[in-house]
């Protein structure tokens, strides 16, 4: 059985969990602006570490405050996406990230959000996180810094967190894969 957050009111929307996550999303067009000018790099830094302590704060803010809401668990990972989906274009465009990368990170979220809310519309499970998608998006946020800042003294680290946090990716899809097969699953019994 699965455990189950306990939703105060689930139907709320105007929460500070939800408003630190809309922030998060928002952050990704002054990030992508920054990393046009390298003469700009402290404020890019300054704005990553933000949109990084906006992900751990908004969760901690909701259980807190009692107040996990439905529109929460989907504006969370959808602020991750944006953020990560908006930088890491501008960094395959600019030749920094490899595109192969990006194209199997879009792949997975809309496979994962396709399949979300065709359950959720049959009524069968909302979708919630898993800890590999939790350390996939971390390691994935340091594959895309360590493209960002350059470190002479770990040039191996740049592609290693890409290819980690693919690897990372690839198991928390099929986490999400068997979560939705089992809710089908159970639904038909």
């Amino acid at each position: 059985m699965q455990n189950r957050l306990k939703l105060n009111d689930p139907r709320k929307i105007v929460t500070l969990a939800n408003f630190i996550s809309l922030i998060r999303a928002v952050l990704a067009v002054p990030i992508v602006y920054t990393l046009r000018d390298p003469a700009l790099g402290s404020i890019t830094l300054f704005l990553i570490l933000v949109a990084i302590m906006s992900d751990a704060l908004d969760g901690w803010v909701a259980r807190k405050a009692d107040e996990v809401t439905y529109f929460g668990q989907w504006v969370d990972p959808i602020a991750d996406f944006i953020c990560i989906f908006s930088v890491v274009s501008y960094l395959v465009l600019s030749g920094q990230v490899p595109a192969w990368f990006f194209l199997f990170y879009i792949l997975r979220y809309f496979l994962i959000a396709i399949l979300a809310i065709y359950a959720f519309n049959r009524n069968q499970f909302f979708l919630s996180a898993n800890w590999w998608g939790k350390w996939a998006t971390g390691i994935t946020v340091l594959g895309v810094f360590l493209h960002i800042f350059e470190f002479d003294s770990l040039p191996w680290m740049k592609m290693a967190s890409i290819y980690i946090a693919t690897s990372l990716l690839i198991i928390s899809m099929i986490q999400y894969l068997r979560q939705f097969i089992n809710s089908i699953r159970d639904s038909d019994v």
